[in-house]
């Protein structure tokens, strides 16, 4: 991982399955990730099943798809679930918002500053 890049935690919690035995999986493009993944303490519900938290910690790029498959002898076939990174349109309005507040800040700043320097000469 580029240490330069900021991580990514993603998270796949599975809960109510009984017997205990289940398999999760993290997939990157359709490939079985290994590094970065973290799993969690399997954790009784009280009821009688359990639960399980498996994270994944990464840089996802443009165009990355990440699932988490789950397989269960409950199941007939393994849940999957796709996550796919986009970028933030809240993250770009937040950055125009910056700059366009430190242009009007500049703007009252050298009015003030004009009508300052207009007033000690005058």
């Amino acid at each position: 991982m580029d240490p330069a890049s900021p991580n990514t935690i993603l998270l796949c919690t599975t809960t109510g399955f009984y017997p205990l035995e289940i398999e999760i999986q993290w997939l990157k493009n359709g490939k079985l990730e290994e590094e970065g993944v973290a799993f969690g303490e399997e954790l009784q519900n009280g009821d009688w099943t359990y639960q399980l938290q498996v994270m994944l910690e990464t840089q996802p790029q443009r165009g990355d798809v990440y699932t988490c498959q789950v397989g269960h002898v409950s199941l007939e076939a393994p849940i999957t679930v796709q996550w796919e990174p986009r970028s933030s349109s809240s993250a770009r309005s937040k950055l125009w918002t910056g700059i366009m507040g430190a242009m009007i800040g500049a703007a009252f700043l050298a009015v003030g500053l004009f009508s300052y320097l207009k007033s000690k000469k005058g």
